[in-house]
């Protein structure tokens, strides 16, 4: 056993033993914190490990001393110094990940992402994110929960109707070229894009093939209202939340929404991918 998943076994035990103290049951637990209660039971029985937010309102529900806390928050920042790859992260599985990002998500009110590789998360079909968990368990190795994992982002994508959030999303027009998956499933995909167009409270913009770039498409990241930005690169997963780590991608997304199309415009390229699309052989 590795001493990473040794700790975070030290870690369940012990918010366990608080819950237990406070005579609460799992599900008592995540009532109060507004969780599903299959995270307290992943966290207890080191399945997840728990970002330091969740240890802070664990703590506050069973009413912990001051200096528990501090320890259990200095253990927990230790292990997720440990588990910024993106190997260790799958070791739980794609599903508890996306419950992960669910979390997160749900203490968000404004949505910033840039995506150059994949079509962003909260709009994939069913059938598109099929693909891309396969693809992705083949190169980090992980368990075998890709319809869990699925079924769980489509509950994410909930959060999109939620008039009281507001999503800006930049992706280029590559990504919708980018054959991640068969013709008719990118069919579907580009179907499903059209539609969120329309939503309120999405912006929805692309960068078409002809637009000046104001820099090289690198890495994705999320911008987590104004104060947490997320990068994926293909090794780590990096949390950065030093203010001035925030500015400089708040004005990199402004950059790229400067040169990128909108409503009509956006659908147009959109349509435009679709037919050809169409003229091509199913597969």
């Amino acid at each position: 056993m590795s001493s990473f998943q040794q700790a975070r076994i030290d870690l369940g035990a012990q918010l366990r033993q608080l819950r237990e103290n406070a005579h609460l049951s799992g599900k008592d637990l995540a009532e109060r914190l507004g969780w599903q209660p299959s995270k307290v039971s992943r966290i207890e029985n080191a399945r997840q490990t728990a970002t330091e937010d969740d240890v802070v309102v664990w703590t506050q529900a069973v009413r912990a001393g001051p200096e528990t806390v501090d320890g259990l928050i200095a253990q927990t920042v230790g292990l997720l110094e440990q588990q910024d790859s993106w190997r260790q992260r799958h070791k739980s599985g794609l599903a508890a990940l996306q419950e992960d990002i669910r979390d997160l998500e749900s203490r968000t009110k404004l949505f910033r992402v840039f995506e150059p590789g994949v079509v962003i998360g909260l709009l994939q079909t069913a059938e598109y994110a099929r693909h891309i968990f396969s693809k992705v368990r083949r190169l980090y190795e992980t368990t075998d929960d890709i319809d869990a994992a699925i079924r769980v982002r489509m509950q994410r994508q909930e959060i999109l109707y939620d008039p009281s959030r507001r999503f800006r999303f930049i992706m280029p027009e590559s990504v919708l070229r980018y054959r991640l998956a068969p013709s008719d499933v990118m069919r579907g995909q580009l179907d499903r894009l059209l539609a969120v167009t329309t939503l309120p409270n999405v912006e929805f913009g692309i960068v078409p093939f002809e637009a000046p770039l104001p820099a090289a498409l690198v890495n994705a990241f999320w911008i987590y209202n104004d104060s947490m930005v997320g990068v994926a690169t293909r090794t780590k997963d990096l949390v950065l939340r030093d203010p001035d780590d925030v500015a400089f991608y708040a004005q990199a997304f402004e950059e790229f929404c400067e040169v990128a199309a909108y409503g009509d415009a956006a659908r147009a390229v959109i349509v435009r991918v679709l037919d050809d699309y169409g003229r091509q052989s199913p597969g």
